[in-house]
Order: structure tokens, then C-alpha cells, then sequence
């Protein structure tokens, strides 16, 4: 069975009913040429845009010259409340200073180091879920954002979700996902800062969020103070000062920063957690197989990751068929020739992952679920290039490697704990600030004995 996909336009539309079906789904208001084409351009009143899936594009803009190709500010209109000037969407010099000081804080010992705070994360999970799982339908994907919320608290904070403060950021940030268009109109439209509307409820819920991560960072800023701060992410961040500057993140900075890695880390692995939760409740053999190999190889130790062999395949499998940041754009800095095509400066340059992940020319059966696909020749060098769930090149996203720590850990403990069945009804893919079902995504589990 080939997993959910919305439909795509057919034929040409016109730029009005375009907009009109970009603001209510971004997925589905593509051509269906867009899965088979290198390059496809688009003229309208206030847009000039080339989607690019040429794997030779895409490596020109995220690794050969990422400076000339910044990210377009109007595409990021909408998380400006949220995000600030933060380094998911600033540019330049701004962006290097940043990723001086937060790159170091993912670096080597750092994965083992947070290894403990993902286990506890990925038990207390499996333990929210027991109360739930007598075989009555539920939407997974609140089950899935409190995982994830729950690891970035651990790891970022050292306090688990049931924390006050943790607790309300993450019913806030659930109301913001509600509230956000994925497409600010004032930022498609290119019109100033001042004249790009936000709803009431974006600016209320994003105001709250920032007003909450503020009481965290202001009480580890008196901890480091007095030395008594634990050794965690947000410590780390917090003290690193940019090696060229020797300047540390203020207070707004890091506000900025500790929203990003909110939306980064919770919203995209909650993301690719559930709909992997999904294709595995659709596919009870490859299910049945990741069980087995959770009850032989999962354990509270960071050795056991290089065990789980079969969870990495299919949480991979599952950030391909449904990249959670689906489609990001950059923009030209200047006049560029694009597969003998002219850009002009501003030209909007759409890297979609959804496409190019499902490419017809590219990956064989590309919207069959096969996790063993990544054993081919065929998946060795589509994976190479023509996978990007985390970017690519300089902004790729720092936190990629803990996703693929963080992803197949708490699947691995799902699965051994629980038996997946899919609901009545089959989810519906959605662009929204990450990629979600429409009308949620529903299962059905039951505990799992071992073996069965």
C-alpha cells in the first residue's frame, strides 16, 4: 500500500487561485510536474521563483555557494513573532556569529552526553501511552510533541515537560502551531516589516512563549552566576562566547536561539516520529521486525544506537516520504544562470525536500515505504544526493545528529512496548509550520507481549 500523499494540480493555474491554494496548502497547490522536473520557474505579480531538483542546484546553493544564496526573508515573515532575528532565519555576518557560538554545543561528546536525558524522555513516553492503549483510536500526534518537547526540555534545560514552566510553553507553542499560517501573506507579497499582519493569536501566543523561555534563561543566567548550573545545553550556549568577537548571546539572542531549537528539535521530530509511527502501524511485517530487534538490542546505554540498525532505516524512511521542514527557500543575492536560465537578484529559490525525496528520475518506487532501500545502490546514492530532511552544507540544521539519536531511540521503545494499527481513516499530509495530518494522525495500540 503506498502511503498518504496529497494530490497535486494538474495542468497550469492562474497566479490568484495559486496564492489562494498556497495559503490553504502549500502541498497540494504544486504542479504534479514537480516530481519529475529538474527545474520548474514561476512568474507572478509580486513572486519570481524557480523550484530547484536538480541535485546539481541544490548542491550550488546549500554547499558550493550558500552565501550567495541567503534565506529569503519572506518566506520567514511568518516566524519573526516567534523566532526574532534568530539564526534559522537571519543571514550574513549576523548568521556566522551565531553559529559560532551554538555549533560547538553539538559537537562530539555532546550526543553521549544527552544520551541519559533522551532515555528518560523515551521511557516517560511509553509510560504517558499505557493509559491509552486499549485499542480505541487516538491521534499520535500530540503523544508525539510531548516526546519530543520532553527531550528538548532534558537536554536544553535539564527539567523534564511536567515542569511548570516547561508544561506552559509547550501548550503555547501547540496554540501557536494552530494560530500560524504557513505563509504570511505580507512576507509573499514582499511588503515591509511593518505592514506583514500577524493574527491576534500569533502575536498573543508567540509574546507568551517568548515571556516564558525569558523566566528560563534569566534563572540559568543566575545559576551559571552563582556556578551552580548544570552542564547542559543551554549552559553550554549560554557561556560560549564567539571566538572572533569574544561576545556571548544577550538575553534577547538566546530567547531567539531557545525558540528555534523548539521549533527545530520539538516540532520536526515530533513530526517525523508520528507519521514513522504511521508507516510502520501501515506495515505490521517491518513493525513486527524493529519490535524484535528493540527487545534484543534497545538499552539504557549510548553503544546500544549503533544496534538499531533497522529503527535508523526506518525513521530515515520516514523523514524522506515526509521531511518535516517540506519545502524552505533562499533567494539570489545577485543575476545568476540556473540550468541556462536567467535569476535575477531577489529571485525566490524553492528547495523542496518533499519533491525532491519522491523524484520519479531519481529514487526507484519513490513513494513506496522501503526501508531497506537504503541498502541499494539506488538509495547509497540518493542519500548522498538527493536527501536533505536537514539541509545541507554550512546551515544544515546543527541538531541533525541528535534527531538521529532522539528519532530511532523513542520509536525503538514505542514499538517494543506497543502494537501499532492504523485508524479508520488515513491521514492526510499538511503543510504547516512543519508537516502534519490535516485532521491529526490516528492509531490504534495495544501492549505488545514480547515476541508477539
Amino acid at each position: 500500500m503506498i502511503p498518504p500523499k496529497p494530490p497535486a494540480r494538474q495542468g497550469r493555474g492562474s497566479v490568484w487561485r495559486f496564492i489562494r491554494d498556497f495559503r490553504r496548502d502549500i502541498l497540494s497547490a504544486q504542479s504534479d510536474r514537480l516530481y519529475r522536473a529538474w527545474m520548474a520557474e514561476f512568474r507572478g505579480p509580486f513572486i519570481h521563483s524557480f523550484t530547484c531538483n536538480d541535485p546539481a542546484l541544490v548542491e550550488l546553493i546549500l554547499k558550493k555557494r550558500p552565501m550567495d544564496f541567503p534565506k529569503s526573508p519572506r518566506m520567514a515573515a511568518g516566524l519573526q513573532p516567534l523566532l526574532g532575528n534568530s539564526s534559522f532565519i537571519s543571514n550574513g555576518e549576523t548568521w556566522l556569529h551565531q553559529r559560532r557560538i551554538i555549533d560547538p554545543a553539538f559537537e562530539g561528546g555532546r550526543l553521549r552526553e544527552a544520551f541519559p536525558a533522551m532515555w528518560d524522555a523515551a521511557q516517560a513516553g511509553v509510560a504517558r501511552l499505557a493509559p491509552l492503549a486499549d485499542g480505541a483510536e487516538i491521534d499520535i500526534e500530540p503523544q508525539t510533541s510531548h516526546a519530543a518537547a520532553d527531550v528538548i526540555f532534558r537536554t536544553l534545560f535539564s527539567i523534564p515537560i511536567e515542569d511548570a514552566t516547561a508544561a506552559q510553553v509547550f501548550q503555547a507553542f501547540r496554540e501557536h502551531q494552530d494560530a500560524q499560517p504557513m505563509v504570511n501573506l505580507g512576507g509573499l507579497m514582499a511588503l515591509p516589516r511593518w505592514a506583514r499582519l500577524h493574527t491576534r493569536q500569533v502575536r498573543e501566543t508567540a509574546r507568551r512563549i517568548r515571556g516564558l523561555i525569558r523566566q528560563l534563561v534569566a534563572t540559568r543566567a543566575a545559576e551559571i552566576q552563582a556556578g551552580t548550573a548544570p552542564p547542559d545545553l543551554a549552559t553550554k550556549i549560554m557561556t560560549t562566547p564567539d571566538p572572533q568577537t569574544g561576545r556571548r548571546f544577550s538575553e534577547t539572542e538566546m530567547i531567539d536561539e531557545v525558540a528555534t531549537f523548539f521549533l527545530a528539535g520539538h516540532e520536526t521530530g515530533a513530526s517525523a516520529l508520528a507519521w514513522a509511527l504511521y508507516l510502520l502501524a501501515e506495515s505490521p511485517e517491518w513493525q513486527d521486525r524493529l519490535a524484535e530487534e528493540a527487545h534484543r538490542n534497545l538499552a539504557p546505554d549510548f553503544a546500544a544506537i549503533r544496534t538499531l540498525p533497522l529503527a535508523r532505516a526506518v525513521f530515515r524512511e520516514a523523514l524522506r516520504l515526509y521531511p518535516p521542514v517540506a519545502m524552505t527557500v533562499r533567494q539570489c543575492r545577485r543575476a545568476e544562470s540556473l540550468r541556462g536560465r536567467k535569476a535575477p537578484r531577489g529571485a525566490q529559490l524553492v528547495l523542496s525536500p518533499w519533491h525532491l525525496h519522491r523524484h520519479e528520475r531519481l529514487w526507484e518506487n519513490p513513494d513506496a515505504f522501503d526501508p531497506a532501500r537504503w541498502e541499494t545502490g539506488n538509495g547509497k546514492a540518493c542519500q548522498r544526493d538527493a536527501f536533505i530532511p536537514f539541509s545541507a552544507g554550512p546551515r544544515a540544521c546543527p541538531g541533525a545528529g541528535f534527531a538521529m539519536i532522539e528519532g530511532p531511540l523513542i520509536l525503538s521503545a514505542l514499538v517494543r512496548a506497543y502494537r501499532l494499527a492504523p485508524g479508520a481513516e488515513r491521514p492526510v499530509p499538511i503543510m504547516r509550520l512543519t508537516l502534519r495530518g490535516k485532521n491529526g494522525i490516528r492509531l490504534r495500540l495495544r501492549p505488545r507481549q514480547m515476541g508477539i
